[in-house]
């Protein structure tokens, strides 16, 4: 069973970077999609960022494009995410989110974490 345990959140300033990291256990053999996803109080679940056949791809929403960047550590099984340029509307919790389907970017994944705090000042 695939667990996901994300850290690296906080509270910064606008203008400020953090780097966010998901640490992934219980993988069977073969390659993973993952990405990053965000929720803001009141507001539907954002997909952020994805990579997938096996890190070979990325692709990023229009509003962390150029400030965002998505990666990943094969042999510590962790994602990371590392954000600058951050700005207050970048505010959410962020969930990092694992798929057998090494194919999948925006849709539904199968494993969750349990998420890490961002806010923005």
């Amino acid at each position: 069973h695939v667990q996901l345990v994300e850290s690296g959140g906080g509270s910064v300033q606008a203008g400020g970077s953090l780097r966010l990291s998901c640490a992934a256990s219980g993988y069977t053999s073969g390659s993973y999609a993952m990405g990053w996803f965000r929720q803001a109080p009141g507001k539907e679940r954002e997909w952020v960022a994805c990579i997938y056949f096996g890190g070979a791809d990325t692709e990023y929403a229009d509003s962390v494009k150029g400030r965002f960047t998505i990666s990943q550590d094969n042999t510590k099984h962790t994602l990371y995410l590392q954000m600058n340029s951050l700005k207050p509307e970048d505010t959410a919790m962020y969930y990092c989110a694992a798929d057998k389907r090494s194919y999948l970017c925006r849709g539904t994944y199968n494993y969750w974490g349990q998420g890490t705090q961002v806010t923005i000042s």
